[in-house]
């Protein structure tokens, strides 16, 4: 009989599910077609953050089928990722996509680890010098869920909020590391709470639809034992005026693997040493 990954195993080959390309092809996802959260935009602009030359341990909190991770490493060759996930049908899908030959590039630097960042559970000590994460957006008293309890379960934050994922990052990141969530930009308040005393030198970077419009996401990377001064920096644009087509620049990110820095050079880590 198997036991709970076989079962997922057998699951994600018996289901219908999606292979899914990223950055122009450089990356293949394994996604259910439906009943859970499925990647996309937060995650390769979440991948985007990281510079292409980033060196050393990167992890991928709650990292569902691997797309931010994947992309990481496909974008930085000196990195080696691990995705931390909890759910064994999304780290069944991300070990099927690991074995596809269009991840075979990056797939050696990948290491799934499954465990629930909330227990800390397998997490250890502070080895990381990046952490990443795409948490829930949605707060439990925000209204109504999905039926769909897994779906449900990705875009509805525990009852800790935050406060668990920013506690695991730092005790997963080194000093002088950085950690990058994308959030919700209404939810800023909630990333700046959680954040406060466990990163400081904190880069908060709007993400806006199209000109004009509000913001609706914001990526923020802090660094742990930074005292620099917050920084809320130029916005970036997905969309043109017209229609639902991304601006090349935008393209050059999500088609072809580019960082968020040569979009917004700024974005670019700052260069002092944390306190």
């Amino acid at each position: 009989m198997p036991g709970p990954a076989g079962a997922a195993s057998e699951a994600v080959m018996a289901s219908d599910v999606t292979v899914d390309a990223f950055l122009g092809g450089r990356v293949d996802a394994v996604q259910p077609a439906a009943g859970r959260h499925r990647a996309g935009l937060e995650a390769v602009l979440l991948a985007a953050s990281l510079e292409a030359g980033t060196r050393g341990a990167v992890f991928d909190l709650g990292a569902g089928v691997g797309v931010a991770g994947f992309c990481i490493a496909a974008r930085c060759a000196g990195a080696e990722v691990t995705l931390v996930e909890r759910d064994p049908v999304a780290v069944a899908c991300a070990r099927a996509a690991l074995a596809r030959p269009g991840n075979a590039a990056f797939a050696r630097r990948v290491t799934i680890l499954e465990a629930d960042i909330e227990a800390r559970d397998g997490l250890g000590q502070a080895r990381a010098d990046a952490v990443v994460f795409n948490p829930p957006f949605r707060e439990r008293s925000s209204g109504s869920m999905s039926p769909r309890p897994a779906r449900a379960g990705a875009h509805v934050l525990g009852e800790g909020g935050l406060d668990p994922w920013f506690r695991a990052a730092a005790g997963l990141v080194k000093s002088g590391g950085t950690a990058t969530v994308i959030f919700r930009a209404d939810g800023l308040d909630l990333v700046l709470a959680a954040a406060e005393g466990r990163f400081g030198g904190l880069d908060i970077l709007p993400i806006h639809p199209r000109a004009g419009d509000p913001a609706l996401r914001v990526l923020v990377r802090g660094v742990k034992g930074s005292r620099a001064a917050l920084r809320l920096l130029p916005p970036i644009v997905l969309h043109r005026d017209a229609g639902n087509g991304f601006q090349p620049e935008v393209e050059a990110i999500l088609r072809g693997g580019a960082g968020l820095s040569a979009i917004v050079p700024s974005w670019h880590p700052r260069r002092e040493r944390p306190s």
